[in-house]
């Protein structure tokens, strides 16, 4: 049961665009939750310009991710590179993501993948952003790449699902952990004993990866940003703190993480 909503949260990873009752609904839920702020994600080439749009027009609320998710690999083009660089310095782009590598469903080749991620990295690298990235089914070699760039690139592991291994290898490389509504399914205990003993509050965030992945209770719903107070609730509990204390750390990990971000 939730403590209360009154408590101001940040959803660092959703998709606005996507939200069922379009932009200006889904984020009016989300604010009468107590969800005030929110990232809205990149993905393709096609919807880097709409993400922009979104968070300069509902700004200060909103802000943005501009990044070629590795479904999309095979879409990566010297172009977007292009686009990348030039956009990185808007005030509402606070990270490139989402990037990364998916071996599960393998949508682009993993050649093509590995491109992608690695030229994202270096472009982060160059203009100073942190990134949101995506690993599935694909532990090792992002370990591999991300400890080409250490040092040189921070952000954090979007919607976590991955082994223990990989959770100490990421905090080790400086990387925060962001955890979904995942961590409230039925067969997610080996997520809540990762979350519980291994990811320290302080490097902790909490998302909904809308319209994907409703938590418990809202499961079998299309999934939106104001749900993120059923996973915060679900991971205090988790971590045995209050309810405030999470609000107040995820804050302040946000803010420390994403510069721009004003909350």
């Amino acid at each position: 049961m939730l403590e209360n909503n009154t408590l101001e949260w940040i959803d660092i990873h959703c998709h606005l665009d996507r939200l069922e009752g379009g932009p200006a609904h889904a984020l009016k839920l989300a604010q009468d939750a107590g969800v005030k702020n929110l990232i809205t994600i990149g993905t393709e080439p096609d919807d880097l310009p709409l993400v922009l749009e979104l968070a300069e027009k509902f700004a200060p609320h909103v802000y943005c991710t501009i990044g070629i998710h590795p479904h999309e690999g095979v879409k990566y083009t010297a172009e977007v590179g292009k686009f990348l660089r030039a956009n990185a310095s808007n005030p509402r782009v606070v990270a490139i993501g989402e990037i990364g590598l998916d071996y599960h469903y393998n949508q682009s080749p993993k050649e093509e993948q590995i491109f992608a991620f690695r030229e994202q990295l270096q472009i982060a690298a160059d203009v100073g952003l942190p990134v949101e990235i995506h690993t599935r089914d694909a532990e090792a070699d992002t370990v591999k790449i991300l400890n080409e760039f250490k040092g040189r690139v921070t952000g954090l592991i979007h919607c976590f699902t991955g082994t223990e291994w990989l959770a100490k290898e990421a905090l080790a490389l400086g990387f925060n952990i962001s955890i979904s509504g995942v961590v409230t399914f039925k067969n997610a205990e080996d997520l809540r004993q990762i979350v519980k003993n291994i990811i320290p509050i302080d490097r902790l965030h909490v998302e909904t990866d809308a319209p994907f992945l409703a938590p418990v209770p809202m499961r079998g719903r299309p999934n939106t940003s104001a749900y993120v107070v059923h996973t915060a609730q679900f991971v205090a509990d988790l971590k045995n703190v209050s309810l405030q204390t999470l609000s107040e750390q995820t804050k302040k990990n946000a803010q420390a993480l994403f510069k721009k971000l004003t909350l």
